[in-house]
């Protein structure tokens, strides 16, 4: 305590003085500063001025809240004989052929009319509603997929960057782009975070690795290239991919989530996003010493980076809009794995089969030789195509394969299969197309009330555009019932 107490020198006087006027002509700057602000005498936020408010129109009607969709009637009757006219109007369409089946569904699950409807057909595309309605029924579809960074700073070695996929093959060049699904995380983003912790650690120069083992090594169903001609439609599934691996020639679509066109796809998505990656890090200053190589991160450490992906709910519906045959695999593929099955096609086959078998869908008739209807030797009947778009009709698992469907006259592949203006809005489908199929599942809002689910198989029409024409009348129709 006598430390505290003893008179201070002459220098440590000084500078208590020193600091006492320092203080004083600080505060009445800034006051002065303050004052000039408030004058308009000094650019700042402050001012004396009167503030223009804007001015906003008394409303003239006041609105009251409500429910914008009402529940479903359910149960409404179904007229059997005006289903069975329909069925048999549609039987008379010319070029139709003989080899077609129609099955009609109502919203309890009971059938009400067809027409070989228990007789196996290729069913093309239609097939990818059942690996949604499985897959949607146990994945959960709020979540991502993560693409993520993880560093390894091992004594004596250069610092390793490995690069983990985890399933998102919708991943943007750019920015991460939360207004779209395709491209929601966007390695861009991915290599600004990465070089700021990189930066932030004083490193400049770094090994790549990559980590693409999520599906294992099969990575397509046997016989699929039969039908995959030119590479159009369908790449091996990778754990990571820039917009699905499409090769646009030119600028791409300005909106990723709407196209039409199909281009060559890259048989090689993996190695594409690995390239992408190492170039933008360069650009921000990250030196990539070498090639990349594949590998795994060690085991207890914590990514530096990470984007996600949109969600899968999101992702299974630019999946059915644009029939991608790539992302239904998928998505089977992801259920094996879950389900801890094979992780191969046979195993997304199987995992789709039992996950239907027990939601108490009837599969007799149904050989499934993909997820996606693509490769050859797939058979369904229009009844299990049916009884699987019934379950979307239902309030429980599973309703992210419904939404995905597409809309006639609105959006995915049925935008232009819109027979009767009248029917807008009123359909959710799905088609299927290959060089002797023409088929369409899906379900109609009644516009008498009540709902019903539908499916139409042709095989081998001897005039596949008008049995494409007859399908549209007749699934507008539907809606008239």
């Amino acid at each position: 305590m006598a430390a505290d107490t003893q008179d201070m020198g002459p220098g440590r006087r000084h500078r208590v003085i020193w600091s006492v006027l320092a203080a004083a002509v600080t505060a009445v700057l800034c006051a002065g500063y303050v004052v000039g602000d408030l004058f308009d005498t000094v650019p700042g936020p402050l001012t004396m001025k009167a503030i223009d408010a804007p001015a906003y129109e008394r409303p003239r009607v006041s609105l009251a809240s409500g429910r914008i969709v009402g529940n479903v009637a359910r149960g409404v009757p179904i007229d059997a004989a005006a289903v069975r006219g329909l069925v048999d109007r549609f039987g008379a369409t010319q070029g139709l052929g003989q080899d077609y089946s129609v099955a009609i569904v109502g919203d309890d699950g009971d059938e009400v009319a067809g027409h070989d409807e228990t007789v196996s057909r290729e069913p093309a595309s239609t097939l990818k509603t059942l690996t949604a309605l499985a897959a949607a029924s146990k994945l959960d579809m709020g979540s991502t997929f993560p693409t993520r960074v993880y560093l390894n700073q091992a004594t004596g070695q250069q610092p390793t960057l490995t690069l983990v996929g985890g399933g998102d093959m919708l991943l943007g060049a750019g920015a991460s782009d939360p207004a779209h699904v395709n491209g929601r995380a966007g390695l861009a983003t991915l290599a600004d975070r990465a070089a700021r912790g990189l930066r932030a650690r004083g490193i400049t120069s770094i090994r790549l690795d990559y980590d693409d083992t999520l599906f294992g090594t099969v990575r397509s169903p046997a016989s699929i290239a039969r039908n995959n001609t030119g590479n159009l439609f369908f790449t091996p599934i990778s754990s990571m991919a820039i917009d699905g691996g499409r090769q646009w020639r030119g600028p791409g679509p300005a909106n990723p989530d709407v196209f039409e066109q199909y281009p060559e796809l890259s048989a090689h998505t993996a190695a594409d996003v690995v390239a992408a990656f190492t170039s933008l890090l360069g650009q921000r200053g990250i030196d990539v010493r070498g090639g990349a190589s594949a590998g795994t991160a060690p085991d207890g450490i914590s990514p530096l980076a990470t984007v996600h992906s949109a969600t899968l709910g999101e992702v299974m519906s630019f999946m059915l809009r644009h029939s991608d045959n790539t992302l239904a695999e998928e998505f089977g593929r992801l259920l094996a794995i879950h389900e801890r099955r094979e992780n191969t096609p046979t195993g997304a086959v199987s995992a789709v089969t039992a996950t239907l078998r027990a939601m108490n869908v009837d599969l007799r008739g149904l050989t499934m030789a993909d997820c996606t209807g693509l490769s050859p030797g797939s058979q369904a009947t229009a009844s299990v195509l049916a009884r699987v778009q019934a379950h979307n009709l239902q309030v429980g698992p599973g309703t992210a394969a419904a939404t995905g469907l597409s809309i006639p006259g609105e959006v995915g592949t049925a935008f232009d299969r819109l027979a009767d203006p009248s029917a807008a809005g009123l359909l959710r489908v799905k088609t299927g197309s290959l060089d002797s199929v023409t088929a369409m599942t899906g379900n109609v809002s009644r516009k008498r009330g009540g709902t019903l689910a539908f499916a139409v198989i042709v095989n081998n029409a001897q005039d596949p555009q008008s049995a494409r024409d007859g399908i549209d009348e007749f699934v507008a129709a539907l809606a008239g019932l």
